[in-house]
């Protein structure tokens, strides 16, 4: 029942938002009672804080199985992107913002994970694109591995990005093409236009 209530759950604070999805909505959508929810969840805080434990953690085994497949660093990034769009395919109500806003103990701690793991990906992805000579090799792999993270994670925040005017899609496109293309070298340029070219076909 706990892994059930944790889906549920997780579903409904991507689509309307951490603030708006009380225990009895979710005690409402999965009819059961609320004292079924509070068995396995002591308050709302701990739920909040598993499901965003829960995303964080599926995403980051899907990431490590990507960057296992040791394929060319720029499929691997939008390998990386296509499956985080995946999983956050129904987010509607800027989740990550709300967290920060109304949960920010548990958006301190999410962050804290995120940094550390996406710090180890880029860095290997920009490292590896050096020695393929298909990202520039006058690269600080740290600082642009810190400023991918930067750039990634202001995606998310509506005050920078309305929701009516950026698709979270289109963001996340936009930003990757951005970030590409200023480490790329000119045989790196062409592989990121082939792969932009086949997902417009």
């Amino acid at each position: 029942m706990r892994e059930q209530i944790l889906e549920k759950a997780t579903e409904l604070y991507l689509n309307l938002g951490f603030k708006s999805v009380t225990m009895d909505d979710l005690a409402h959508e999965m009819g059961i009672s609320k004292k079924t929810i509070y068995a396995h969840f002591k308050n709302k805080n701990e739920l909040v804080e598993a499901c965003t434990l829960h995303v964080f953690n599926v995403i980051s085994e899907g990431i490590d199985q990507i960057c296992s497949l040791h394929k060319n660093p720029i499929e691997e990034l939008y390998e990386i992107k296509r499956l985080v769009m995946e999983h956050l395919k129904e987010e509607k109500a800027s989740p990550q913002f709300q967290l920060q806003k109304y949960y920010p103990q548990i958006h301190k701690t999410l962050r804290g994970k995120q940094f550390e793991m996406m710090q180890k990906c880029t860095l290997d992805n920009v490292r590896e694109g050096i020695a393929m000579g298909i990202y520039r090799e006058n690269l600080d792999p740290d600082f642009i591995a810190r400023i991918y993270f930067s750039g990634v994670t202001s995606l998310n925040d509506p005050r920078l990005f309305p929701g009516n005017r950026f698709s979270s899609a289109q963001l996340m496109d936009e930003y990757l093409e951005y970030h590409l293309r200023g480490i790329v070298t000119p045989k790196g340029r062409k592989i990121l236009n082939q792969i932009i070219n086949s997902n417009h076909e």
